[in-house]
């Protein structure tokens, strides 16, 4: 059996959306955008499941909770990309370009913005885990399947304690106030992304909903052909005997 080492005292130490699971397991899974059965996919082995919205403090959450658990060596990223805040390409730069000036090299997210995780708890976390990509990926299947695999390739606890950071949330628990205090214009932008990606979602709705009414009466009239011939075809079957 792979070597273990106990996480962080109250692990997981930052809360959020999220389940965990066993904390022995090497397997972190973030459904980013997507809300998917956290607690079935925390049973299928994750020592930690949940979604991540934003790419500044949602990521800073999840990766505080990763850096505090050596035994996590694997981090699943799947669900469905966050429109405008793209957390899930922002957690796959951090991990692979780390932060210049504060910013996530290579993100392209609207505000990739790191304020709680300094240069050490970055390094810790690109050298603890290996980021494995289903990004889209919403079949629970799926998913338990790739737990399973990696879980099989579970390589032990890494070779360092558990590393502890507060990840501070300003006051209202808004995504993206910590780097707002440094300038107010992110969390404005924040909320229009908030908005847009709000409407999208309403216009999909609405969208999802007419395409179904017309299927609905297309049908309908279909049938009512269907029925018409059939009548139809039966008194041009019949008729010939009743005269």
């Amino acid at each position: 059996m792979a070597d273990k080492k106990s996480p962080a005292s109250g692990w997981p130490i930052a809360k959020g959306d999220f389940h965990s699971g066993d904390a022995n397991s090497c397997v972190a899974v973030v459904t980013m955008g997507s809300h998917l059965d956290e607690q079935g996919i925390c049973d299928a082995g994750a020592a930690l499941c949940g979604s991540c919205k934003t790419e500044n403090l949602g990521l800073e959450k999840v990766i505080a909770n990763i850096i505090s658990n050596p035994n996590i060596r694997f981090v699943l990223t799947c669900g469905t990309e966050v429109k405008g805040h793209l957390s899930g390409q922002t957690f796959q730069a951090l991990h692979a370009n780390g932060v210049e000036g504060g910013k996530v090299v290579g993100s392209k997210g609207a505000i990739p913005f790191i304020e709680n995780l300094d240069d050490a708890a970055i390094k810790r976390f690109q050298a603890q885990v290996e980021v494995v990509d289903i990004m889209e990926t919403e079949d629970l299947g799926a998913i338990k399947a790739k737990i399973a695999e990696l879980t099989g390739k579970d390589p032990g606890a890494f070779g360092e304690a558990p590393m502890v950071v507060e990840v501070k949330e300003a006051e209202g628990g808004a995504a993206g106030a910590a780097v707002a205090g440094a300038n107010p214009q992110f969390l404005e932008i924040e909320k229009r992304l908030d908005e847009v990606e709000t409407r999208i979602e309403f216009v999909n709705a609405e969208v999802a909903q007419r395409i179904g009414r017309k299927i609905g009466r297309d049908i309908g009239i279909l049938y009512g052909l269907v029925a018409g011939l059939f009548v139809f075809m039966m008194l041009i079957f019949l008729l010939p005997k009743l005269m």
